[in-house]
């Protein structure tokens, strides 16, 4: 194993443990690894909770964000942008680097980052300040932003872990302090009540929409978009994008094929199947 088993941390929602099959799955893991979230509030606590554990262990950490629902056919070129925005973040600790695929098609239902087009100190790695972001946009503008230079927002990111927190107490400073309070009672034995009266009175909080788009500049915090190219990158979190997608590649046609040819042999062989007796 290339990472040892008690630098990985799995988080799962308090109904979960209720299936069997998951605490088979958990019961081999380092008990201090595992995360339970009782409740769900949106996209920053559901990556606050896990990264205050880092951050808890690993206090210099630098850290990068993956989406789950991602579909990306050049994945070693992709990681090596992620490798390089890893890199950027460790070297220069007030950076969060984002990654930003250059778009190959207007998608509203994409969100967008507009870089600043000045060269940046980093111009030969070729990252760029945010401007701003743009969250689904109207189809009507969605060619104006590709035209000033738009990227795809991938919600992959570097950044050191205390960097981002750093960025929630500015932005957010309730946020902030809940995490704080859940912080100092990792490991102790009344862990998990203090985490669940901490969700109990925590508004829900897009990370998106509300941290990195609230203040694309703090002051001491620089948000940088790094311009991904030559890969073919797809959130593929709605069935038409993942038909989008398999046209692109060419294997639509072969599946809509193969599950033709097999509806002709069901119905080829359906006489020899005994008929059900309706009472």
């Amino acid at each position: 194993m290339l990472i040892p088993r008690e630098r990985l941390f799995t988080v799962v929602s308090q109904n979960h443990l209720d299936y069997p099959d998951v605490e088979k799955q958990l019961a081999g893991r380092p008990a201090a690894t595992v995360i339970e979230q009782p409740e769900n509030k949106e996209t920053a606590p559901g990556l606050l909770l896990p990264l205050m554990h880092v951050f808890r262990r690993y206090p210099e950490a630098v850290v990068a964000v993956l989406p789950s629902d991602h579909f990306i056919v050049e994945e070693a070129l992709f990681m090596s942008y992620v490798d390089l925005a890893l890199r950027i973040a460790e070297r220069y600790p007030s950076f969060i680097v984002l990654l930003g695929v250059e778009p190959d098609d207007p998608e509203p239902e994409y969100g967008y980052i507009l870089p600043d087009k000045e060269e940046h100190p980093l111009a030969p790695l070729r990252v760029r300040n945010v401007l701003r972001f743009v969250e689904k946009p109207d189809p009507s503008v969605v060619q104006e932003l590709l035209t000033g230079g738009a990227l795809w927002n991938t919600m992959v990111m570097a950044f050191k872990v205390k960097t981002l927190f750093r960025l929630v107490q500015k932005t957010i400073p309730s946020l902030y302090a809940a995490f704080a309070r859940i912080a100092e009672a990792i490991g102790t034995r009344s862990e998990r009540d203090i985490v669940k009266a901490v969700y109990r009175r925590l508004e829900t909080v897009n990370f998106s929409r509300e941290l990195l788009q609230a203040q694309p500049q703090n002051p001491g915090i620089r948000l940088l978009v790094l311009p991904v190219r030559g890969v073919l990158w797809s959130d593929w979190g709605s069935e038409q994008r993942v038909l989008t997608v398999l046209r692109k590649l060419g294997y639509l046609g072969r599946l809509e094929q193969a599950a033709a040819s097999r509806e002709a042999r069901l119905r080829q062989f359906a006489h020899y199947l005994p008929k059900r007796s309706v009472a």
